[in-house]
């Protein structure tokens, strides 16, 4: 009987320690997972913070400016589905190592290259390591947490060290760019990916989702359909919205999404599980989660570049207070989760988008001489109203699907914010532009600049060669104000998508998982 009870709380003793390493597993799978999602955002901002110094090196102009930031969101959106496929069908740890692996090697391009081409080419790379990096990991976490409670604050942790990776980016490059060039810049990347290899080797366990047949030509379609609207919105600003090659972007996005659901409804295997949008609070949310990266991206792009180019301050000192925009942004992303446990998910989501809607109309007040004492403010309340959206609408995503459909759901949510993320980039950076060289020839008028100097400061602005040359002080002012025009037409524009996305919310999102759709 001695023996008996021996062997009993022997067994007890293993089981207890075989639950304490699974659960220690498990948090650290939580961290890995978090140091992916924090180094695929850290690679948005420490570019943001480059841009003016890339532009005075490469002797660009903001309207192809536009493609640096938009080439590493652009295959984030069009390859999240693809990857989130390929991870159940592979491995989603195997897939999440490649995309680390993809990601440092993206930056190693862009700490080598010395041209536009090298620019684009790594942030293409990197953000092809990104599509894989975050759907699998947003899947491990799902798989490895099943209780919708403890899912909803893991996936709450993982969206705001995305926040951590947004706001160390400009501080860190700022550093970094007052002791060397802009390749610099990507460093931390590399060390920060090398990081999460070794940790997924380590502590990570593999997962795998539904395997089906690998649906290529809906990865093709999809990818074209994404892929198509971003470069007609880019190339819009530069050639017009009436160009040849805008028009044939135009016209291949609509048949290459309208292709793309035909190929999905009648594939055996479909990469996107249409099943899922028979949810009106679903695809609510997919396009809150769009909305709120689309505002989030863009503005934090377009005020890196007016805190440079307009009121020249130096990389470090712009990085200080972007950190205000994204410091809120994680402080509010982190106590989220309790906020849902407590209103459900529709008081947050709607709430933080019309209070960030509200912060853009105020920072309409912002002109060049602006204080950045009389708008911190407003910054913290546009990212706060971000960081109330981004996490509940991702949580709100997941615990809609069933546990076994978490793959294809965190694929498609990450499509939508990431979707939300080039757009937000691309058409905010490319209205900036378009209204900076459309209003900059009256504002020289306005200050007197004899004609031919208009033109040449025109052109000069629009070719991206004013660097940090000295100008006529007239000249320097119309060029503020007309920066400022165009700013002021991207916090316009963010506000009202915001406001909009808050009446959806209002109107579709679920409340609670328990709801009916």
């Amino acid at each position: 009987m001695e023996n008996s009870g021996g062997v009993a709380d022997l067994v007890e003793r293993l089981r207890r320690h075989a639950g304490g390493v699974a659960s220690a597993r498990r948090e650290a799978t939580v961290v890995v997972m978090c140091f992916g999602a924090m180094m695929s955002f850290l690679q948005i901002t420490t570019s943001a913070t480059a841009l003016s110094a890339m532009q005075d090196d490469l002797g660009v102009g903001p309207a192809t400016l536009v493609w640096i930031p938009s080439a590493y969101t652009l295959p984030l959106a069009a390859l999240v589905l693809t990857a989130s496929t390929l991870g159940n069908r592979y491995g989603r740890r195997r897939l999440f190592v490649a995309g680390a692996l993809v990601m440092i090697a993206g930056s190693g391009v862009l700490i080598l290259g010395g041209s536009l081409g090298t620019a684009v080419t790594g942030e293409l790379l990197a953000g092809v390591g990104g599509a894989f990096i975050l759907p699998n990991s947003l899947a491990i976490l799902g798989d490895a947490f099943t209780d919708p409670h403890r899912r909803t604050e893991v996936i709450t942790m993982w969206a705001a060290s995305s926040g951590i990776g947004l706001a160390i980016g400009p501080v860190v490059a700022g550093v970094l760019l007052d002791h060397a060039s802009w390749h610099a810049v990507f460093l931390p990347t590399v060390v920060l990916g090398l990081a999460t290899v070794i940790g997924a080797g380590v502590w990570v366990p593999e997962s795998r989702g539904a395997a089906g047949r690998l649906d290529l030509p809906g990865a093709a379609l999809g990818t074209l359909a994404l892929a198509a609207p971003v470069y007609a919105v880019i190339e819009g600003a530069n050639a017009g919205a009436t160009s040849p090659r805008v028009l044939i972007a135009a016209a291949v996005t609509v048949l290459a999404a309208v292709a793309f659901v035909v190929v999905e409804v009648r594939s055996p295997a479909p990469m996107l599980e249409l099943g899922l949008f028979r949810s009106r609070s679903f695809v609510a949310v997919l396009a809150v989660a769009a909305v709120a990266l689309f505002g989030f991206t863009g503005i934090a792009i377009v005020q890196a570049l007016f805190f440079q180019r307009v009121q020249g301050l130096s990389a470090l000192h712009m990085g200080y207070r972007l950190l205000v925009l994204f410091g809120s942004y994680i402080v509010v992303a982190a106590l989220a989760g309790r906020l849902v446990r407590r209103l459900g998910f529709k008081a947050p989501m709607a709430g933080g988008l019309a209070l960030a809607g509200l912060a853009c109309l105020a920072l309409l007040t912002q002109h060049p001489a602006t204080a950045f004492a009389s708008v911190w403010p407003y910054f913290a309340l546009f990212g706060g109203g971000c960081g109330l959206v981004v996490s509940p609408s991702t949580a709100a995503a997941l615990v809609s699907v069933a546990p076994d459909r978490v793959g294809a759901a965190s694929g498609i949510v990450n499509t939508a914010r990431q979707l939300g993320s080039v757009l937000g980039s691309a058409l905010l950076g490319a209205l900036l532009a378009e209204r900076l060289t459309a209003t900059l020839p009256d504002r020289l008028a306005r200050h007197d600049v004899p004609p031919p100097l208009r033109e040449l400061v025109t052109t000069a602005v629009a070719e991206g060669r004013t660097g940090d040359q000295a100008l006529p002080a007239g000249v320097r002012a119309a060029i503020g104000e007309a920066f400022v025009s165009g700013v002021d037409a991207t916090l316009v524009v963010t506000a009202a998508v915001f406001i909009a996305g808050a009446v959806i919310v209002v109107a579709f999102v679920r409340n609670r998982p328990h709801e009916d759709n």
